[in-house]
């Protein structure tokens, strides 16, 4: 049995825009042993996915694969049937998608989704599914690991469903997994729990991975190469260590480099400091368990407060009372000296427009089948009035202010943007609305550092220009330490501390905080291994 498991040569695909095809992957090599895995990593558009997806044989829609060979195990995947696609689909080659939220089926128990594969494929009987299931539940870490397959996917954490997932990516011991993007939308704390997850049971089962990420310090701990592309292009491939020490190319090195923007402290406002948003001893509940306790904070004009703490913390349930889409139990929110009514609809809409809220998955948050024209042009219509020409000229004031051509972008579908494009969308669809105070819940968190970057620094020059007032929901402490005034840590519905970002961030630090920041991956390739080590250590001191 030869250690090559995947060789892929002089891969070509392309896709279909603008009535013609276009180049997306320009022929690629990559080679894979088993039990081998490489980290492919690149900024958005890089072609990290369609070469990813390019292993299963498998291309999006409107994509196809034009030239080159693909062989899996000596079977060529370049052209094979469907019917030979789905034999090994699954069962020899598994995929984790970005988002398990939307990978898995919302109306099925998650123990029934990982059995499907394994019966389908004639692997193991139901019953023998079932608890193979929960024995990798279990190796896994999930909590409860007999019962916890058992709940729907709504019912367990964004870190939960993502291990459940990998778990069910195992669930027929496949020789090749392909991981695309599986911590991007994790807290630091969640992320280290599945990335540990991860490198352990593709290790103890010889497993092949591709890594799919655009998070340098996560590929640091899990990959053994490094392949390194742009535009369609391979950049240089090496192994791991070898390309973190000494990056070759100068476009490795400026991802290498260490995202160095730093939001300008606000200018000292004429008349002194005042406090635009003020939240006084908020609770608040889903159903009968409690998720917001005795919430206190005030935001002046014109800054930036990042709300940071771990998945189920209450930061994005804080956004939804604020926003009145969730109301409180108790507790008075007031903006600008008005008393805030519970129900975002009940409030008078002249007041609506001043609070607007940019989204984490720009995905799921724009319609589909609405052009960019569209979609930013509802809130026109809707707080200001506007028709016709009015409307259609500042539509494009708008576009061009997120800087995003009108002429090229005003006639597309969401699908026809980039992450980053998208993104930039959603921001334009919230200062259409003429706000003051702007939420932005994990609007980088789904984006490559340098997409990522660039919106930073243009929510930065929106609010210099438009002297707008954010509350920054993150798990991103590089975002905080980036765009913070003032840093509010929660857990458990709870603010654990709350100051400056100078002090937050200088030790001595709340036991909480500490695991936050020292959770942070870094560039170490042996970070993980001693973070997990030193933690385990803990435990069992404890």
């Amino acid at each position: 049995m030869t250690d090559l498991l995947l060789d892929m040569k002089n891969i070509k695909i392309e896709g279909w825009s603008d009535r013609q095809w276009k180049p997306i992957i320009k022929g690629v090599d990559l080679q894979l042993k088993r039990g081998e895995i490489l980290g492919l990593i690149g900024e958005s558009g890089a072609g990290k996915s369609t070469l990813g997806l390019a292993a299963m044989g498998y291309t999006k829609g409107g994509c196809r694969i034009r030239e080159g060979n693909i062989k899996f195990d000596g079977i060529e995947l370049a052209g094979a049937s469907s019917k030979a696609l789905r034999q090994l689909r699954g069962k020899r080659i598994a995929y984790v998608a970005q988002s398990a939220a939307a990978a898995f089926n919302p109306a099925f128990k998650l123990i029934n989704q990982y059995c499907e594969a394994p019966v389908q494929h004639g692997v193991m009987s139901k019953e023998q599914a079932e608890k193979d299931a929960k024995e990798l539940y279990r190796k896994i870490r999930l909590p409860d690991p007999d019962m916890i397959g058992f709940r729907y996917p709504h019912q367990v954490s964004g870190g939960q469903l993502q291990r459940a997932m990998t778990a069910m990516a195992m669930a027929c011991r496949p020789d090749l997994i392909i991981f695309d993007e599986p911590t991007t939308a994790l807290d630091v704390t969640t992320q280290i729990e599945v990335l540990g997850a991860i490198r352990d049971i593709v290790r103890e089962f010889n497993t092949a991975a591709i890594y799919i990420t655009h998070d340098l310090a996560v590929v640091a701990q899990m990959a053994d190469q490094i392949k390194v592309l742009l535009r369609g292009d391979e950049v240089e491939q090496a192994p791991a260590r070898e390309m973190l020490a000494n990056p070759k190319e100068d476009y490795t090195k400026s991802l290498w480099a260490v995202r160095d923007f730093r939001r300008a402290p606000p200018v000292p406002r004429e008349g002194g400091e005042t406090t635009l948003l003020e939240i006084n001893t908020i609770h608040a509940a889903y159903g009968t368990v409690k998720v917001l306790d005795n919430i206190s904070l005030n935001i002046r004009r014109g800054s930036t407060v990042a709300v940071v703490g771990e998945s189920g913390s209450g930061k994005s349930t804080l956004a939804r009372v604020i926003m009145g889409l969730l109301p409180q139990l108790e507790g008075v929110i007031t903006y600008d000296g008005e008393s805030l009514h519970k129900l975002g609809a009940k409030r008078p809409r002249g007041l609506q427009r001043h609070l607007q809220m940019i989204h984490q998955m720009a995905d799921t948050a724009l319609n589909p089948k609405q052009k960019i024209k569209d979609v930013i042009g509802r809130p026109l219509s809707f707080f200001l009035g506007l028709k016709g020409a009015a409307k259609e000229a500042r539509i494009r004031e708008l576009l061009t202010l997120i800087e995003l051509d009108p002429d090229e972008f005003m006639d597309r579908f969401p699908s026809e943007l980039s992450g980053g494009q998208k993104q930039r969308v959603c921001i334009a669809r919230a200062l259409a609305a003429e706000p003051d105070f702007i939420i932005c819940d994990e609007v980088t968190s789904a984006l490559d550092q340098l997409v990522a970057e660039g919106i930073l620094r243009l929510l930065d020059r929106l609010q210099r220009e438009l002297d707008l007032t954010y509350l920054f929901i993150t798990h991103d402490i590089a975002t905080v330490r980036s765009i913070a005034d003032e840093v509010v840590v929660m857990q458990n519905g709870v603010i654990v501390e709350q100051g400056s970002k100078e002090a937050i961030f200088s030790p001595p630090h709340e036991p909480y905080t500490e695991l936050l920041l020292s959770s942070v991956p870094e560039m170490d390739p042996d970070w993980l291994t001693n973070l997990l080590k030193e933690r385990d250590t803990q435990v069992t001191a404890g």
